[in-house]
């Protein structure tokens, strides 16, 4: 395998993960809270919900990285 397929396999699979990482995500956002009527107050996430959300930074990371790795290398 070469750079550009690794870098291509790379892209594919994080961007896989971001998109079930940012589905796996709880904000208890109801239909109102789109609207402005949401009643909730700020928290810091915590536990499982801390973790998803650095791990989706991360994935989000390498899939922009590998993207610019794959208009930079020469075909």
């Amino acid at each position: 395998m070469n750079l550009g397929n690794i870098l291509q396999t790379t892209t594919l699979i994080s961007a896989v993960l971001t998109i079930l990482l940012i589905l796996l995500q709880q904000r208890g956002a109801s239909l109102g809270a789109g609207f402005g009527a949401s009643g909730e107050l700020y928290t810091t996430r915590r536990g499982l919900d801390k973790s998803l959300f650095n791990a989706t930074i991360v994935t989000a990371l390498v899939f922009v990285l590998s993207i610019l790795g794959l208009l930079l290398i020469p075909e």
